[in-house]
């Protein structure tokens, strides 16, 4: 096996940034979180590189991404933030963002806000144009039924736009049910431009924490059958695995449901899949 990187990190800085959805409610996240605090657990695990992705929808918090990269070579990619809804600006901001040589990537925090269809807004498709026009993948932060159902219009509309569904867009764990999650995740998957990470897969049920690998299994067995490992990358969504065991737990979930796959398979959603969709090195802390 080729290393292993983890999609999906954040990191966030209360004094640099506003992050909306960041109040006390939110418990052990409530704190600026760096890098130091991670680094422990990539060791253990065998993490070789690591991609940082937008905590708000604002420039201050993309720019200290940049600003932490530049002094981690674990780092090899950063999902930044562009304000879709702006196309003009959004495509101005896109311009000096690509120029940072560990861009990958765009993200908005589309489940925080209130209208669930906000992708398919007039004002949001052109932005989405924008990304399609450069070559910029976006990240798709769903949890909802309407979440696929807009990246189902999406594909449509933006046949060159390369998007990937963060968390596998929150199934239903721990609930005997998973419809429409699975049949519309199996619709979306049918447009080859559109990948899944494989994180955040917690409870849907009370407490985040009470996840188990078999109560996991079923979603991650029909993400696999409908992606493919080409189109699966793995994500630790450090530090809000923390309200959910941990990273090392997290980590020991996603290897036990791998145990099955070839090394091969194995590589891809470990690593492959996510240098080739992102554009990244081959081989970690080249810059």
């Amino acid at each position: 096996m080729s290393g292993i990187i983890d999609t999906h990190q954040h990191v966030w800085d209360l004094d640099r940034a506003r992050y909306s959805w960041l109040t006390p409610e939110a418990g052990v996240l409530y704190r600026s979180i760096g890098m130091d605090e991670v680094l422990p657990s990539f060791a253990a695990t065998g993490v070789t590189g690591t991609v940082l992705v937008q905590s708000a929808d604002n420039d201050e918090d993309t720019d200290f991404m940049f600003e932490v990269a530049a002094g981690e070579p674990l780092v090899v990619g950063v999902v930044g933030y562009v304000p879709l809804h702006e196309p003009e600006r959004a495509a101005e901001r896109l311009e000096e963002l690509r120029r940072r040589p560990l861009f990958r990537g765009i993200r908005n925090l589309i489940h925080d806000r209130p209208d669930p269809r906000w992708l398919l807004r007039d004002d949001v498709d052109a932005g989405l144009g924008v990304l399609e026009a450069a070559g910029v993948p976006f990240d798709v932060v769903g949890v909802l039924p309407e979440h696929l159902e807009a990246v189902l219009e999406i594909s449509a509309k933006h046949p060159d736009l390369d998007l990937v569904l963060d968390h596998l867009n929150k199934p239903p764990i721990g609930s005997d049910d998973h419809e429409p999650w699975a049949s519309l995740i199996a619709r979306v998957a049918e447009n080859p431009r559109v990948h899944a990470k494989v994180s955040g897969l917690y409870s849907a049920v009370g407490d985040p924490a009470d996840w188990t690998v078999e109560t996991v299994r079923p979603a991650f067995e029909h993400a696999l059958a409908v992606f493919g490992p080409e189109r699966l990358m793995y994500g630790g969504d450090w530090p809000v695995s923390l309200i959910a065991g941990g990273y090392e737990r997290v980590f020991a979930g996603i290897e036990a449901l791998l145990a099955d796959l070839d090394p091969r398979e194995r590589d891809l959603v470990l690593a492959g899949t996510a240098r080739r969709f992102y554009s990244l090195p081959d081989t970690e802390g080249t810059r």
